[in-house]
């Protein structure tokens, strides 16, 4: 069974698998690497995985190269979380990225949850005095004017 280690503070200049795979060159061919680039603009992400055939040698690939300098950059090696198979409501999750010792079990927002959230609580009256009373619109107020005019002058009548 192969196990997935989550390469972490990779440097952006990392442009090609290939500067990645030197690094684990001495663990033989039975490791290989996967380089996360942007989809626009193609430089690395920060980080990659490495996949290697069990977990005796996942363990000996964590000790030998977690804090090792690549480009001036200390590399932070992890076992990954697994994928996961439903992918939902977005194309691709953050999970497959993160490793397994950050999980906490709980929900966090993600950033476009947390805006939303943001804009419903800020958006309160525009007067901001306290007073109970709504003030319209300026671009409406004549037409309110006249409208509560007409209303007051048929419950009148």
């Amino acid at each position: 069974m192969s196990i997935r280690l989550y390469i972490g503070n990779l440097p952006k200049e990392v442009m090609e698998r290939q500067e990645l795979q030197e690094v684990f060159a001495e663990e033989g061919d039975s490791v290989s690497t996967k380089l996360i680039t942007d989809r626009k603009t193609g430089k690395c992400r920060g980080f990659g995985f490495v996949t290697v055939k069990n977990d005796e040698q996942a363990d000996q690939i964590i000790e030998k190269y977690n804090g090792y300098q690549f480009k001036e950059s200390p590399l932070k090696i992890e076992k990954a979380l697994p994928r996961s198979k439903n992918k939902g409501e977005s194309e691709k999750t953050e999970d497959e990225s993160k490793p397994a010792s950050r999980s906490t079990g709980k929900a966090k927002k993600s950033r476009r949850e947390k805006d939303k959230g943001a804009s419903k609580t800020t958006s309160s009256t525009p007067n901001s005095s306290g007073n109970d009373a709504v003030q319209p619109d300026p671009r409406w107020a004549d037409a309110l004017t006249q409208l509560k005019q007409r209303l007051a002058a048929t419950s009148n009548s």
